[in-house]
């Protein structure tokens, strides 16, 4: 396990030097669904084939009072979580640590 890294692109750089991955490999990259697209750009930019398993979903269901009375202070979390995950898909692209904006695979593999 990697333990050195500050940051999603450190993580994959660190995990690369340690694991040294074949370019016939596929890797499976478990990750909060959130934080899914920065870390899949991330990991492929320094030469993971990843497929992704997503966890910790945050979506759930709506109460009836939150549609009549409007989003709850735990929208406006979630709010900052994906602006955080936005800017940082942005940031990423721009200083090419990423290998796409946003990566266009999900794939759920059946464990």
């Amino acid at each position: 396990m990697e333990t050195r890294s500050r940051n999603t692109f450190e993580n994959a750089i660190y995990s690369a030097e340690l694991i040294k991955p074949n370019p016939n490999e596929r890797w499976l990259l478990v990750t909060a669904a959130f934080h899914m697209p920065r870390a899949i750009g991330c990991f492929r930019r320094v030469g993971f084939k990843v497929e992704a398993y997503p966890t910790e979903y945050t979506t759930g269901k709506i109460s009836y009072l939150q549609t009549v009375f409007g989003l709850s202070s735990g929208a406006l979390s979630r709010l900052d979580i994906a602006m955080k995950e936005w800017l940082g898909l942005l940031m990423y692209r721009l200083t090419d640590r990423s290998s796409e904006l946003f990566s266009g695979t999900i794939v759920h593999l059946p464990i």
